[in-house]
């Protein structure tokens, strides 16, 4: 299993929701952070609360639809001379719920797929050769099982495109050091699941955050948060082995 402890992660949405409890959860086991949000304030809370548990942490911020933004943000982490080793590209945008689902307008689809997939791949683009350099790199894109939805045709697209990205990309960085794979932290209680959603967003852990810890050279797997409750970090990564 992985050690993270002194390693730097930078996770996107990390003000609240999945990518808090991320972020707590990295903390804990000693993994610097770098935060992402759209605001700096927004990830005044979390920024205090993974400090005190004694790591190294900082905050960033970026509109992941403005891919200017995504660039000066990576650009401000090189400058502070942080390799990032571990990337958890969990921000994701839900635009709307269309019940007249044949009148969605295509800013739903353009603006999915700017947050959901662009944003996210080019990210990857840029950190991925610096691990592959240093011969270490884990990438976790968050995606959805949502289907036969057509009311969040957007959502549910741009995450099928983010799957699609994950597994071509992981055919060629498989039985190296530097692993991309996918998870599903399932329907939770978030401001993007909503209140009726079956699962408390705690539930997600330690599931969502495994795919760091795993060290058996395989990519474009997905490991779903909702398959590991209630198991302990290392009877996670044991099961995770068994994926595929």
């Amino acid at each position: 299993m992985t050690n993270v402890k002194g390693k730097w992660a930078l996770i996107t949405g990390a003000s609240r929701g999945v990518g808090y409890e991320i972020a707590i959860f990295m903390a804990q086991h000693g993994c610097n952070l770098v935060l992402h949000s759209r605001c700096i304030s927004h990830t005044e809370r979390v920024l205090e609360e993974v400090k005190k548990l004694g790591v190294k942490a900082y905050a960033v911020q970026a509109e992941l639809s403005d891919i200017n933004a995504v660039n000066r943000m990576l650009d401000e982490i090189e400058q502070n001379g942080t390799h990032i080793d571990i990337l958890f590209n969990d921000a994701a945008v839900q635009i709307a719920y269309r019940t007249d689902y044949y009148k969605t307008p295509v800013e739903d689809f353009t603006q999915s797929f700017m947050i959901n997939t662009i944003a996210p791949a080019m990210i990857c683009y840029r950190l991925i050769p610096k691990m592959i350099e240093k011969g270490f790199g884990r990438i976790i894109n968050t995606t959805s099982g949502i289907k036969n939805e057509p009311e969040q045709a957007g959502y549910s697209a741009s995450k099928a495109a983010l799957d699609k990205f994950t597994k071509d990309l992981g055919s060629k960085l498989e039985g190296t050091n530097v692993m991309i794979n996918l998870t599903d932290p399932g329907w939770c209680r978030t401001d993007l699941g909503g209140p009726h959603a079956p699962n408390d967003v705690k539930s997600c852990i330690p599931g969502i955050a495994v795919g760091a810890f795993v060290d058996d050279k395989k990519s474009g797997r997905l490991l779903p948060a909702q398959s590991f409750i209630g198991m302990t970090l290392e009877d996670a990564v044991k099961k995770a082995y068994d994926m595929e």
